[in-house]
């Protein structure tokens, strides 16, 4: 019976909280409730334009990423045969070796970064989905509210 009771009361406050969290209640919240509505578009465009450009540099950040690896791959072949050649050659084989060591390390580095920037797009695009959701729901919410407050007003008008 206790939890009965509990749980009324807690039904209660929570449904009666959620109608004093509405900011807009009336007809003379229409100007406040209009102008978040232009401001709540105006948020969805502006991220749906950053969104569709963030898609479409996917590909090409994807590709730099693709050639990056390759040149990485093909540089460190390189490296390992004048490594190789070095073992029972000169110091000037020596150095080549060395030389080229460097630069598979470079461009091994090179192809994490853009393995890197391609992560970063991916995680860019679902923190921008993840704000349109949360703006599409607040718009659809403040429509709500809006046809709530405009079913007040015509019932006002028809009395």
């Amino acid at each position: 019976m206790k939890k009965f009771i509990l749980l009324s009361t807690l039904l209660l406050v929570l449904s009666g909280s959620v109608t004093y969290a509405q900011k807009y209640k009336n007809g003379s919240d229409t100007v406040k409730l209009n102008k978040e509505l232009v401001k709540v578009h105006n948020d969805i465009a502006e991220l749906t334009s950053e969104l569709t450009i963030a898609r479409n540099n996917l590909p090409a950040i994807q590709s730099k990423a693709s050639s990056a690896g390759t040149d990485a791959q093909d540089a460190a072949v390189s490296s390992s045969d004048q490594a190789s050649n070095a073992v029972h050659g000169s110091v000037k084989d020596a150095r080549k070796a060395k030389r080229k060591a460097k630069n598979a390390l470079g461009e091994a580095k090179d192809a994490r970064s853009a393995n890197n920037n391609v992560d970063d797009q991916i995680k860019k695009i679902a923190k921008l989905t993840t704000q349109l959701d949360k703006k599409t729901q607040r718009l659809k919410e403040l429509e709500t509210i809006r046809t709530a407050i405009n079913a007040q007003i015509s019932a006002q008008v028809q009395q």
